[in-house]
């Protein structure tokens, strides 16, 4: 469960396994049965192909065709100009995962066979590019790709076992690759003290720290000042302060009012909202002492100042799936979580205009990025079918008696009989 909150850090296959990729839209006609009376017609964003993927294909080009200083040079660009695909992760990330994905595919891989492997099947990739490195060694970037292959090794033999249970060869393993990762950063974070990259994989490192490592909101709080318009950074710190991991409810909450006065000339309210977002969907006590009047006039001030539709899709699904998980387990956080869903009512009905259903799909699972995804295609047809689920069930009255509601670019239309 703790790899799942790096969105925003280290790029996971997951993120990019689940995330829409919108074209033009077409009216659903599915919608049409799921009520006798009346009609919902939405537009459809497609599909077919993970947003980012191009970016992940060309690192991976690059770094197959031993073309290095190209692949560099393109990630300092999209770090130094904070380039993001339309979900927000960055497109140095990107570019990053691609450049590694080979090495570090092969050694999963190996590791999820069932078979004895071979040491030759887990060291091979991961020696390549310590030597690609010691080809490069002015290039801080070149030695970033490397660092983040360690962590993402250190996470293929730790998988998502607790650390305690983990048998001695794997946990050993996972231990050295952390150190290895650690210490190629530790020589290029005083080069690159203003790359938010950089600075996401220093906060990646967390994840080979034990519980209670000091310091933890202040990496987070130095990468949000780097990069403060994408909020992952926020939702994942929010995350790693929970008692849980590296924080206590105090400092969530101290750290996320924090976030909203560092960011309020781009988020208003909203960086409260974020760095909560994930945590009060994974922790009830969270949930339970959010301060919800704040929490929901910063969704008020996230859609205000960003209203595209991957927004809005994220915001509402979150609302109407997400939170409404968890019921009866905490009577608080009951209270918390159904005013939180009825936000979904004014998302909904006021900002959106079209359907991403992988973020949907994504938001039923609880934005869990260590979820693999065998089929896009399934995994979206899910998320389309709760989406519709969800948003007749708001217009449940209007359908009941008869009314056409149609999704436009310019708003909600309702034509009654």
């Amino acid at each position: 469960m703790f790899r799942s909150f790096w969105a925003g850090l280290a790029p996971l296959k997951g993120i990019f396994q689940s995330t829409p990729h919108p074209r033009v839209p077409q009216v659903d006609p599915a919608a049409d049965c799921l009520h006798h009376v009346g009609r919902l017609n939405i537009p459809v964003a497609q599909t077919d192909v993970p947003t980012g993927q191009d970016r992940i294909d060309r690192g991976r080009h690059l770094a197959r065709q031993d073309r290095w200083a190209e692949l560099s040079a393109e990630i300092r660009t999209a770090d130094r100009t904070r380039a993001t695909a339309p979900d927000g992760v960055p497109v140095a990330d990107l570019l990053a995962f691609g450049a590694r994905s080979d090495v570090v595919l092969a050694v999963e891989h190996a590791l999820s066979d069932g078979k004895a492997f071979a040491e030759y099947d887990v060291l091979a990739g991961i020696s390549e590019l310590e030597g690609v490195m010691q080809d490069h060694p002015g290039d801080p970037i070149i030695a970033l790709i490397v660092a983040l292959a360690h962590i993402d090794l250190a996470w293929a033999w730790r998988g998502t076992a607790q650390v305690s249970t983990l048998p001695p060869l794997n946990r050993a393993r996972c231990a050295a690759h952390f150190d290895r990762a650690g210490a190629i950063l530790s020589q290029w974070r005083p080069a690159a003290a203003d790359s938010p990259i950089m600075a996401a994989a220093d906060c990646a490192l967390l994840g080979g720290q034990p519980a209670g490592t000091q310091r933890v909101a202040d990496r987070y709080e130095r990468l949000i000042a780097l990069d403060p318009h994408n909020p992952r950074h926020m939702r994942a710190m929010g995350c790693h302060l929970l008692p849980r991991w590296f924080g206590s409810y105090e400092e969530l909450e101290l750290r996320a009012l924090r976030a909203a006065a560092n960011t309020q000339s781009i988020w208003g309210a909203g960086g409260y909202t974020w760095t909560q977002f994930d945590a009060i969907a994974l922790d009830e006590i969270a949930c339970a002492r959010l301060d919800t009047d704040y929490f929901l006039q910063g969704l008020s001030d996230i859609v205000a100042r960003r209203p595209d539709q991957q927004t809005v899709n994220l915001l509402a699904s979150y609302c109407a799936l997400t939170m409404q998980s968890g019921q009866c387990l905490n009577e608080q956080a009951d209270l918390v979580r159904s005013r939180i869903a009825d936000a979904a009512q004014w998302l909904i009905r006021d900002h959106l205009t079209e359907l991403h259903p992988l973020i949907w799909a994504h938001a039923a699972n609880g934005f869990n990025n260590s979820v693999r995804v065998q089929s896009p295609e399934r995994y979206a047809a899910r998320g389309h079918r709760a989406a519709l689920r969800a948003i007749s069930d708001l217009f449940r009255d209007e359908l009941r008696d008869g009314t056409v509601v149609t999704f436009t670019p310019s708003g909600l239309q309702l034509n009654t009989p």
